[in-house]
């Protein structure tokens, strides 16, 4: 397969992605194993991925900015590869996203 085609239909992939993400119960689902995942393995660039992916299903970086009245700019950098937000930001983009940050226990590990 040659790169041209492997690169044309990883665009497809994103764009239909980015399609069923447009609908909330794929998108709820989606972030929540991304965050199952962030727990288990600790990596952030999945999670991050995974919240610019929503973000732009949501209507893109400027609308987020908008609702978050953050920096479109640091925005874009928050959420890169190498982005690294703080909570309270982390918490601006859930909301402004239109999740909230909850505790619940860990089934899995019994704390002692």
């Amino acid at each position: 397969m040659s790169k041209l085609k492997i690169l044309k239909n990883t665009a497809s992939y994103h764009d239909e992605l980015i399609e069923s993400l447009k609908n909330p119960k794929e998108a709820n689902l989606y972030l929540r194993i991304a965050i199952e995942e962030y727990q288990e393995d600790g990596n952030t660039e999945t999670l991050l991925v995974a919240l610019r992916n929503i973000t732009e299903a949501k209507g893109g970086m400027g609308k987020l900015a908008r609702k978050t009245h953050l920096n479109r700019q640091n925005l874009y950098h928050v959420l890169s590869k190498n982005g690294n937000p703080t909570l309270d930001t982390f918490g601006l983009i859930l909301r402004g996203l239109g999740y909230k940050l909850t505790i619940q226990p860990d089934e899995k590990r019994k704390a002692g």
